[in-house]
């Protein structure tokens, strides 16, 4: 099993959020934050006056994948993300050694199953 994070553009979450769910990714976590990579910001206009931007909005997605495989998240995330520009995004993959489900006490691909 394998943890994914991807932090993309806010504008971006709903085509990733379509693509993971095309793909058969069934749950995930989803916190907007704040981050900056390379391009410690950008300059943007606020009515008219140019403000120094250290950090930007973003979308952090978090995703348990045991039965489809990890490269292919990888490689849908990459596809719906790209556009070639700065600031298109970062996946992060973690292993995953045990996964609990609280309610049942269902363990590791046990408990990501969807089915009640």
């Amino acid at each position: 099993m394998h943890k994914v994070v991807i932090i993309a553009k806010l504008s971006r979450y709903e085509r990733l959020k379509s693509a993971l769910n095309t793909l058969g990714v069934t749950g995930m976590t989803v916190t907007q934050v704040m981050g900056c990579g390379i391009q410690k910001g950008a300059g943007e206009r606020y009515r008219g006056v140019e403000m120094d931007v250290t950090v930007l909005p973003k979308v952090k997605v978090e995703v348990i994948v045991g039965n489809i495989p990890v490269e292919d998240v990888i490689e849908t995330a990459k596809k719906t993300l790209y556009t070639g520009h700065v600031g298109d995004g970062k996946i992060f993959v973690y292993n995953v050694q045990k996964v609990v489900k609280v309610r049942t006490g269902e363990e590791n691909l046990a408990a990501l199953r969807d089915v009640e």
